[in-house]
């Protein structure tokens, strides 16, 4: 790609970016969201139109009028959220729209199964493709979609963020795939916001900031410090601010929790939990996937109504809460893992969106005050540094970070007494990261309690200032600032029952 710009509505998106990929290269592409890297990647994919600027494959200049042209020429690209459809068979997700058809336009239903038994096989993941993806976890989703690009006999595959949802294990094989794939002589582009799948994975690494190209390294040879520092525009002396806390008073209380699978199995999802958090104290809640910590923020905060089974206390005093609205009455706020799903309402502006949980605030009669709604937003929206055009631009127009900002505003409009944080910073850069952990630092400063599950366990040890570890439900153990190591919390988060 030869000095490549695109502008939005008059924006510059990116200015002049140049950008190259070897065969059976695995080729980093990093920066801060907003960067340009979506941006870029579209345009390689064919789903954008660049307004300059160059595209040379195998040495010939293409142009890519939409992504099937893309696919046709040896490139295909998977998305973080993944493009499959649930409710239909692996082999119809991986040949959709291109199932082979007799003279009749029936479908070759052998040969479909065939090709793509051939395919997942090749990727180490023998399963049934006449079932449902559904029916499927997460990781064979992701390899499924592995296999849908390689259908198209791709030769550079674009992976965007492709560990956002997988356990470790799941991770080191979708990295033994990329392997096998590069000695294959297939190029990937594979773009994270995790320096150590950068590190472990990458050949070359390229950094945009603001649209435009930083740089270009061997990843063996650029310090994580500097390319920290090319992707912010800055010196990062600690990622992890740390913070000194002082605990004060009780926040919240949490007494023999226990909550039911709905899967008919008897299965507990929470068992027998208690805890609890003081003012000025962030604690985390450490697990392998399926630990039932976000089971347990969800049941401390109303989300499966009823069906929690033991006692809730906030500032010491007992409280019964069937809902988020009850909840968010008691000053409790919860920012959900899926600022997509559940944290935001895309389509709706910065501003409703930041009022969406202080709506008794600003609606008091049923009828929304804008004045109202912007006399609180204008200043918090400040405060946060959310980067926006407008207060009224769609949520779904503002980088991943500052979508994530807006979430967290959003919940501090209701002035919480404790937070619980579930991944706050899922699938935002570095920078966005820092911001969100420095503004913990203050909530923390002024008495707020947060209680803080994420799967980035070096993100959990430096902000925590205690750890409880979860495993199937029980909390196994429980650690000091000082006893937390990977080590340590990684032991008791593989024990089946808790510590005596």
């Amino acid at each position: 790609m030869e000095s490549v710009r695109k502008a939005f509505e008059g924006v510059q998106a990116l200015t002049g970016v140049s950008f190259a990929v070897h065969p059976g290269e695995v080729h980093g592409l990093v920066g801060e969201n907003g960067a340009g890297k979506s941006t870029l990647m579209r345009i390689l994919s064919g789903a954008v139109r660049p307004d300059e600027g160059a595209i040379v494959w195998r040495d010939r200049p293409v142009q890519f009028p939409n992504p099937s042209a893309a696919q046709a020429a040896g490139i295909a690209m998977i998305h973080q959220e993944l493009s499959l459809v649930p409710s239909t068979s692996v082999a119809e997700n991986i040949l959709l729209g291109r199932e082979p058809r007799n003279a009749l336009r029936l479908l070759r239903r052998r040969e479909m199964h065939d090709r793509a038994t051939q395919l997942m096989a090749r990727l180490d993941t023998p399963i049934d493709v006449s079932r449902r993806v559904e029916e499927f976890p997460i990781a064979v989703q992701q390899m499924v979609e592995v296999a849908k690009a390689l259908s198209y006999d791709a030769s550079l595959i674009i992976m965007d963020e492709p560990t956002s949802a997988l356990a470790d294990a799941d991770v080191a094989k979708l990295f033994d795939v990329i392997r096998s794939l590069s000695a294959e002589g297939v190029a990937v582009i594979y773009i994270s916001h995790k320096m150590d799948e950068i590190y472990a994975i990458c050949d070359r690494v390229t950094v945009l900031r603001d649209g435009a190209h930083i740089g270009t390294a061997p990843a063996g040879e650029i310090t994580r410090d500097q390319l920290i520092q090319w992707m912010v525009g800055r010196k990062i002396d600690q990622l992890f601010p740390k913070h000194e806390a002082t605990a004060g008073e009780e926040v919240l209380r949490v007494s023999h929790l226990s909550l039911d699978a709905v899967d008919g199995a008897g299965r507990k999802l929470v068992d027998d939990v208690s805890l609890t958090v003081r003012a000025g104290e962030i604690v985390g809640l450490a697990g392998l996937r399926g630990s039932g910590a976000s089971e347990l923020m969800g049941a401390v905060f109303g989300r499966f109504g009823a069906r929690p089974r033991g006692e809730v206390y906030v500032r010491g005093e007992r409280v019964r809460i069937t809902s988020p609205a009850g909840a968010i009455r008691h000053r409790l706020a919860m920012l959900t893992n899926d600022r997509k799903a559940s944290g935001l309402v895309l389509p709706m502006s910065v501003l409703h969106n930041m009022t969406l949980a202080s709506l008794p605030t600003v609606a008091p009669a049923g009828v929304i005050h804008r004045r109202d709604e912007v006399a609180l937003s204008d200043p918090l929206a400040s405060d946060m540094n959310i980067r926006t055009a407008s207060l009224d631009s769609e949520v779904n127009t503002l980088s991943g970070g500052n979508q994530q900002k807006v979430a967290l505003a959003k919940w501090l409009m209701t002035q919480p007494t404790c937070l619980l944080l579930d991944e706050p910073t899922r699938g935002i850069d570095v920078g966005a990261k820092t911001e969100i952990y420095e503004l913990m630092n203050r909530l923390v400063a002024e008495d707020k309690g947060i209680l803080l599950t994420t799967s980035e366990l070096p993100e959990l040890l430096a902000m925590s200032d205690r750890i409880l570890v979860m495993h199937r439900g029980h909390i196994t153990a429980e650690l000091s600032r000082d006893e937390a190591t990977q080590e340590n919390v990684m032991a008791a988060a593989m024990e089946s029952e808790p510590h005596g």
